[in-house]
């Protein structure tokens, strides 16, 4: 897939952090004439060669883990609609952050979007907002959708792992987790989604059930109940780690392409 970037596009990436590479004027008259010399040489007779045998066909990414066998969601979790779910995340008590939330942080975004992006944990301005991804992280993932035409409420829906902000930003603990899964798992057979962008540690073992770091899992597509998932780094980790931003715009880009593949 090769993206043809406006000026907007270009100042994005620029914001990212990501350098773009334009051939110098020497270098791209030097395509040109090798351009020509090879439809040149596409117009003359070719010699007549033997049959190959038909090469193997290799995919644009070595597939990712074996997918986690989820049981049948139940309860009454699995026959919600958006907004008793949104109801009833609301009003959660299933595990003891339910004392220390100021807001439920459920999801933004469009409910018909082909991508869904999962984030970790609400921090403290997720919590007294009860949006995911605002300040300098949330700045720098829209940012990111720009990049490539898309936007917090353009075909894209937003989500945490967790709907509660842990205390003073500690890690999720697994039974936090546990108990908030359903929620997110209705939340993609609600949406359907054609690709799923895991941001995050946190997000990457959820949705995965995978303790490898998320640098060994980049670069493949995995899957989650039926749906693409590519594991790419948070937005906060980016901004405190500037070089790899360029990673994370590779990321998007792999997202792209399994998206426009899937038509």
């Amino acid at each position: 897939m090769t993206l043809q970037l406006d000026d907007r596009q270009r100042a994005m990436l620029a914001e990212m952090g990501v350098r773009l590479f334009d051939p110098a004027p020497a270098e791209a008259a030097a395509v040109e004439v090798a351009s020509t010399e090879t439809a040149r040489a596409l117009q003359a007779p070719a010699p007549r060669a033997t049959p190959a045998a038909p090469a193997s066909v290799t995919t644009a990414s070595p597939p990712g883990l074996p997918e986690r066998v989820l049981a049948p969601l139940s309860g009454p979790v699995a026959d919600m609609d958006w907004d008793t779910l949104t109801q009833t995340v609301a009003a959660c008590q299933a595990c003891g952050l339910c004392h220390s939330r100021r807001n439920t942080v459920f999801g933004v975004g469009d409910r018909q979007a082909d991508w869904l992006v999962v984030g970790e944990a609400p921090g403290e301005m997720e919590d007294l907002q009860g949006e995911p991804f605002v300040g300098p992280a949330g700045q720098l993932l829209d940012n990111m959708l720009r990049a490539i035409g898309l936007g917090r409420h353009e075909n894209v829906y937003i989500a945490n792992v967790l709907k509660c902000r842990p205390p003073g930003n500690r890690n999720p603990e697994p039974a936090e987790v546990a108990q908030c899964e359903p929620y997110l798992r209705r939340q993609v057979a609600l949406l359907q989604p054609k690709i799923i962008l895991a941001m995050g540690r946190f997000a990457v073992q959820s949705l995965l059930g995978s303790t490898e770091p998320i640098g060994k899992l980049r670069g493949q597509i995995h899957h989650y109940a039926g749906v693409p998932v590519v594991v790419t780094y948070h937005p906060a980790y980016l901004l405190r780690n500037l070089p790899d931003k360029a990673k994370a715009w590779a990321d998007l880009c792999l997202a792209l392409d399994q998206v426009e593949s899937a038509g």
